[in-house]
């Protein structure tokens, strides 16, 4: 895979993690690019792909470009990715294997429904409503923007492309998909769904937690904000109203009154719609206008 790598790309770092076939071995002399980084243990995608992105900042490059080794990703549309950066219309590229029905056809069922119901998630929790399939590892950031991600509190392992996404969204940083065709083998993917999914569902709902507080309270406070703190409680107090109701009623095999079904109803109905207008809100304040031209700016 590597020597399919075009003559775009000037310089190669080949991290190798702990690997017990010494990977890094096989490939120090292949290609004069090449700069191989031993891990001393195993820390995770995350964990090897931010120390090889760091060592190539601090080499001077410009656009940084993770590629995974287990062949999934075609190195030919390593331009694809940097283009949009180089051109100033985006800091940051991911691959989307979900662009077209016949990407989508070739890809694993189970893959599939995972992929499928992590994305909405992760766009609750990153404020990226535009993008989709957001655990794809095939991504590419500007260098600046780089420079202002806080790498020490980064996850390492799993959830290192949504946990990337969130922190890029508190930046305000513009993400564009990329259109690719994933290739599927007979490798086996480490990542147990059954053991992570508790995981990855805790952490979207906590960087949710985090990113909604920060920009509806801290960073700005807006309309938004007052549909928020107006439709969460009258949502949640329709909720457990009308649960508790129901449940107390039809133990004593009451009909439940006029007057209480309306204590129940409206402030859920209302609370809903209030909820929805947020969402429609937060739907409209993707970032729109990229980082890192503004950050060279004030480098200057």
């Amino acid at each position: 895979m590597l020597a399919r790598i075009g003559p775009e790309v000037a310089q190669i770092v080949v991290v190798d993690d702990a690997c017990p076939q010494s990977t890094g071995k096989h490939v120090e002399a292949t290609d004069p690019r090449i700069t191989v980084l031993y891990q001393d243990e195993n820390t995770g995608v995350g964990g090897a792909v931010l120390r090889g992105m760091a060592y190539a900042r601090e080499a001077g490059a410009d656009v940084l470009v993770k590629v995974d080794g287990d062949g999934q990703m075609a190195p030919e549309l390593v331009e694809r990715f940097v283009s949009p950066i180089a051109a100033g219309r985006a800091d940051y590229t991911k691959g989307n294997r979900f662009h077209t029905y016949q990407f989508v056809k070739n890809m694993p069922y189970g893959r599939l429904i995972g992929n499928g119901m992590l994305s909405f998630l992760t766009k609750l929790a990153s404020g990226y409503w535009n993008v989709f399939d957001p655990t794809n590892g095939y991504i590419a950031i500007s260098g600046s923007v780089f420079d202002e991600l806080p790498l020490k509190r980064m996850q390492p392992r799993y959830f290192f492309e949504t946990d990337m996404l969130c922190e890029l969204g508190l930046l305000r940083a513009v993400v564009m998909d990329i259109p690719m065709r994933a290739i599927y083998g007979d490798e086996r993917s480490g990542l147990s769904p059954v053991r992570e999914i508790v995981p990855f569902f805790w952490f979207n709902v906590v960087r949710s937690l985090r990113r909604v507080i920060y920009n509806y309270f801290l960073r700005d406070f807006s309309i938004g904000s007052i549909y928020l703190i107006t439709g969460v409680p009258l949502l949640l107090f329709g909720l457990v109203f009308g649960i508790w109701q129901w449940a107390a009623l039809a133990a004593a095999d009451l009909a439940a009154s006029a007057g209480t079904v309306m204590l129940a109803a409206l402030p859920t109905i209302l609370g809903f719609v209030l909820v929805l207008n947020f969402l429609a809100i937060d739907v409209t304040t993707v970032p729109k206008e990229p980082l890192h031209p503004r950050l060279g700016d004030a480098l200057k």
